[in-house]
């Protein structure tokens, strides 16, 4: 009996057995998940002309995919609501938080983002968003922010008459009052991106796509941009490069 004893002692010392040894390497307990370093999924970017009806689109686009919508006034509150933004990146993981801060470094250094204290709020609460992912921005430019590689960037136009009769009726204006209004706002968009991205708005290698809504209207328009955001979902692979 010691003898059989002292057998299976030695053959479970000498790693012989079927035991797991209680040390050292335990067998493939599968992988550790990998660290997220890159947004989500898809931001739909939505830059417009004045009177353009861009506004409006993006929000059938956010409607028709249930993403939530962000305008330039919403994006502009929540820049300058301190608790507001902060409440975004607090929602949001370790991960999230240093790729925003990663990215906004970079395009700081890199002079594509202006050092103003409150355009880099903006930036910041344009990137806490865009990690997150599906979701629509419209103005500010959010499509300068994000990195190409998730986000669909479209611009929205029509001719200038158009606009203006766009503008006359919604603001109940004269002709007079609406090209001016048209004018000012077109030019203080220009200036936005500018002055604080280096940016053209008119420079179309910004775009993934450009959008007449005159010719198209605001039904076919969204059609259109939610079509692309689906193909461009449906390519893109979990892992997206950050570029």
């Amino acid at each position: 009996m010691a003898d059989k004893a002292r057998t299976v002692v030695e053959e479970s010392d000498s790693g012989t057995g079927s035991d797991s040894p209680r040390h050292g390497y335990q067998g493939d307990r599968g992988r550790a998940p990998e660290r997220r370093t890159t947004p989500a999924s898809l931001t739909i970017a939505v830059s417009r002309e004045a009177g353009s009806r861009g506004n409006t689109i993006g929000g059938r686009v956010g409607q028709k995919l249930g993403w939530p919508v962000y305008n330039y006034e919403l994006l502009e509150a929540m820049a300058h609501d301190g608790p507001l933004r902060q409440s975004i990146i607090d929602d949001s993981d370790t991960e999230a938080a240093n790729w925003v801060e990663a990215r906004l470094e970079r395009l700081i250094s890199s002079g594509q983002l202006a050092g103003d204290a409150n355009v880099i709020s903006l930036a910041r609460t344009i990137l806490a968003l865009g990690y997150r992912g599906e979701v629509v921005l419209i103005g500010r430019g959010a499509g300068y922010i994000l990195p190409h590689s998730s986000t669909l960037h479209v611009r929205i136009m029509a001719p200038l008459t158009d606009r203006i009769a766009y503008m006359s009726q919604w603001l109940r204006l004269t002709h007079g009052e609406a090209a001016e209004q048209v004018g000012r706002r077109d030019r203080h968009r220009a200036n936005f991106l500018s002055s604080h991205f280096k940016r053209d708005s008119q420079d179309v290698d910004h775009y993934d796509m450009i959008l007449n809504s005159s010719l198209l209207g605001e039904e076919l328009s969204a059609e259109v941009i939610i079509h692309a955001a689906r193909v461009r979902l449906a390519a893109t692979t979990s892992s997206m490069p950050d570029a």
